[in-house]
């Protein structure tokens, strides 16, 4: 009798196997009412368990009652949802599945919006990737992205943040940033890094570009951009400041190129 010849997996098939099956079974808990408001109506959104008190179940009805979701009424002196401390839940969290956006291509090339994406380079800090998040959909980008490790991910804090756009705004982490970045030039972005030792200001690395697609590449406050990163951009600009102290939070940076570049003529 022949015997079968047994292959051993690559290992990092085997490691993508797992990664995959523990993505599967990534929850996330949102709170404050217009966090799981936002996520009730959201289709996209895979809803698992709601948390409320009475009060904010009537200021919640119409979202609920649209989710089609069976509310868990908790006691407001001891509100049982597996959240952080001194959360301001109001008195709403709900555990649900993290969205799927979808391939960068996809997004890039015919997602909603202008031409126009966010490159985040290990920003960590959820209340700064929430604050780039809600203003990447106030100035219509297509997408905020930003590497799977060393990145905030997807938290309560960071959709209370963004305010809503969490749940509308693509935010896609990518395996590898310097990888996303080749593959947006490949499809006619012009990639402009924000830097304060930038060689050029903002407006003029921006001026000429026409319609163009643009993505902004930000880095953490502090470390900034990383040399891979600084080396794969096709320039790197700064904002201009005035008066001796000339440093932006990363979040109100990105506000301002999304606005200059929304706004080029």
């Amino acid at each position: 009798m022949a015997l079968m010849s047994g292959t051993k997996k690559p290992a990092w098939v085997v490691d993508k196997e797992r990664a995959r099956r523990v993505e599967a079974k990534e929850t996330v808990w949102l709170f404050g009412l217009h966090a799981v408001r936002d996520a009730l109506v959201n289709p996209r959104r895979e809803k698992l368990r709601l948390i409320v008190t009475k009060n904010a179940a009537d200021k919640l009805a119409e979202a609920i009652a649209e989710a089609g979701i069976e509310p868990e009424i908790a006691d407001p002196r001891k509100f049982t949802a597996p959240i952080d401390e001194g959360s301001v839940h109001q008195g709403a969290a709900m555990e649900v599945r993290p969205l799927n956006w979808g391939k960068l291509a996809d997004v890039a090339i015919s997602g909603e919006g202008s031409p126009l994406v966010v490159l985040l380079d290990r920003v960590t800090d959820p209340h700064n990737a929430g604050a780039v998040l809600r203003s990447a959909e106030v100035f219509g980008a297509r997408a905020v992205i930003a590497p799977r490790h060393h990145s905030a991910p997807e938290t309560g804090a960071l959709a209370k943040t963004a305010s809503g756009a969490l749940e509308r705004q693509p935010y896609l982490r990518v395996t590898n940033l310097a990888d996303a970045m080749v593959e947006l030039k490949a499809m006619g972005f012009v990639l402009v890094g924000l830097d304060g030792d930038g060689e050029v200001p903002l407006a003029e690395a921006l001026a000429g570009l026409g319609t163009r697609p643009v993505g902004l590449v930000l880095g953490a406050e502090g470390p900034g951009l990383r040399d891979k990163t600084r080396e794969t951009c096709d320039v790197i600009s700064r904002i201009p400041f005035a008066g001796a102290f000339g440093s932006l939070n990363v979040s109100n940076a990105a506000a301002v190129g999304l606005y200059a570049a929304a706004t080029r003529g």
